[in-house]
């Protein structure tokens, strides 16, 4: 059974900066790509940032600039830092991983969401 365990969610105002955490834990046998989506009340949910085993970055149009992804091999974690906060950033944040559980299952595992609120 794999585990992925946010923190780090609450409220900030416009402006203020936010780090996110993702820990996956439980039988693990490799990990690949990890990233972080967000789902607004009323809209789906929508990739973040992305990054690869390798280190290889993605970001949504939206949050370039502003939002920086990073990860660390050893300890199976995944992080979202988050400057310039705007209020079209609140939403619920979930950490997503494609982990393999032995040399042949593999899927996606998410993890149960963090609300991140932008207000003044």
């Amino acid at each position: 059974q794999v585990q992925l365990v946010e923190s780090g969610g609450g409220l900030v105002q416009p402006g203020g900066s936010l780090r996110l955490s993702c820990a996956a834990s439980g039988r693990i046998f490799s990990m690949y790509g990890m990233g972080w989506y967000r789902q607004a009340p009323g809209k789906q949910r929508e990739s973040v940032a992305t990054i690869t085993s390798g280190g290889s970055t993605n970001y949504a149009d939206s949050v370039k600039g502003r939002f920086t992804i990073s990860r660390d091999n050893a300890k199976n974690t995944v992080r979202l830092q988050m400057n310039s906060l705007k209020p079209e950033d609140t939403a619920v944040y979930y950490c997503n991983a494609d982990i393999g559980t032995d040399w042949i299952q593999r899927k996606d595992y998410w993890g149960q969401g963090t609300q991140v609120t932008v207000s003044s």
